[in-house]
């Protein structure tokens, strides 16, 4: 089973962007899809954006389509998000997760989780 790791969460202003990894180990990484999750304070965690297998296929959250990009270099074990355009609602602890099923499309079933990534985004 894969192990999950996201990095690159922090502190910007309204406009700005940040760039988000998930760094796959200890597993065939390029067996799932990877789909980002997002969870603000006293909110639901909510769907962003997957990638499938190879990288051919991605979704997007209605609220993030045009603004955050996914990316998947499976020679090196990696999934980013670019998410530029951020705005104070983008702020929550951002989560990237592994399917089995290999599909772009969220699923119930996930075999693992990485720990979270902070992003604020405040004036």
């Amino acid at each position: 089973q894969v192990q999950l790791v996201e990095s690159g969460g922090g502190l910007v202003q309204p406009g700005g962007s940040l760039r988000l990894s998930c760094a796959g180990s200890g597993g065939t990484f390029d067996r799932y899809s990877i789909h980002w999750f997002r969870q603000a304070p006293g909110k639901e965690r909510e769907f962003v954006s997957a990638v499938s297998r190879g990288g051919g296929t991605k979704s997007y959250a209605d609220c993030v389509k045009g603004r955050f990009t996914a990316s998947r270099d499976n020679a090196k074990n990696t999934v980013c998000l670019q998410m530029n355009s951020l705005n104070p609602e983008d702020t929550a602890v951002y989560y990237c997760a592994a399917a089995p099923s290999g599909c772009a499309v969220p699923t119930s079933e996930y075999d693992c989780w990485g720990q979270g990534t902070q992003v604020t985004v405040s004036s």
